[in-house]
């Protein structure tokens, strides 16, 4: 794959981020990409895709950061398509946000009983 072709599909699926391709050896077998979203001076996210092709069978890889430049990456996934990458990718960070609100329900649902036995 070609540089330009990545970064069209790149565009194509996620046109929110701005891309930088960087080719590292030969990029008929390897490509990768940063995508970053910003407001004004703030990186708000940050998207690495990994296109790799060994033996004629490609593979993506996709992580993310959240707010800055030092962030640390939160989750990877790995696929065979780069849709199927960044869905599940998402689908990752959802089961987890999922998680969260269920627990921080029941810690609020904790309080309000406690609150209503008369104790704070």
């Amino acid at each position: 794959m070609k540089p330009a072709e990545f970064r069209a599909e790149l565009n194509k699926i996620m046109p929110g981020y701005k891309w930088t391709v960087k080719a590292k050896g030969s990029s008929e077998t390897f490509l990768e990409a940063e995508g970053i979203q910003t407001s004004g001076f703030n990186r708000l996210s940050t998207l690495r895709v990994t296109w790799r092709c060994i033996n004629g069978r490609e593979t993506y890889e996709a992580k993310s950061a959240g707010y800055g430049t030092r962030s640390p990456w939160k989750h990877e996934t790995k696929e065979r398509t780069l849709a199927k990458a960044l869905r599940s990718l998402q689908e990752h960070y959802k089961r987890m946000a999922d998680d969260y609100r269920s627990l921080e329900s029941a810690l609020q649902t904790g309080r309000a009983s406690h609150a209503e036995g008369g104790k704070v």
